[in-house]
């Protein structure tokens, strides 16, 4: 994988909930400016964490559900699983490192 994968609600269950790996859920829009700052970082941790985690990206107008179930109320917010599980989350346009650091902490 070297870009993120744009997941819809089908999706979710497969490549979100049952994953080996952690993953990594940007919870988004296309008209969201803060959504739109942070798209090149999780192109690059995408590219930097193949093979040991998943990133993803989900788009909140098309996914309305997913964000109802995940509480998910400003975007862009990015979560990770583990396990199947949320083990963290952030609201608002991240730093790559503090990213990285969630991630790592699941790996």
């Amino acid at each position: 994988m070297t870009e993120p994968i744009k997941l819809e609600s089908a999706d979710f269950q497969s490549q979100v909930l049952e994953s080996d790996v952690p993953v990594l859920v940007d919870f988004w829009a296309p008209w969201c400016g803060p959504c739109k700052m942070l798209t090149p970082i999780m192109e690059e941790l995408a590219v930097e964490y193949d093979g040991r985690a998943k990133v993803v990206k989900i788009n909140v107008d098309d996914n309305q559900d997913l964000a109802m179930k995940f509480s998910i109320r400003s975007i862009p917010t990015v979560m990770v699983f583990k396990a199947g599980e949320p083990v963290s989350s952030m609201v608002g346009a991240q730093p790559k490192d503090s990213i990285a650091k969630a991630l790592d902490a699941a790996l």
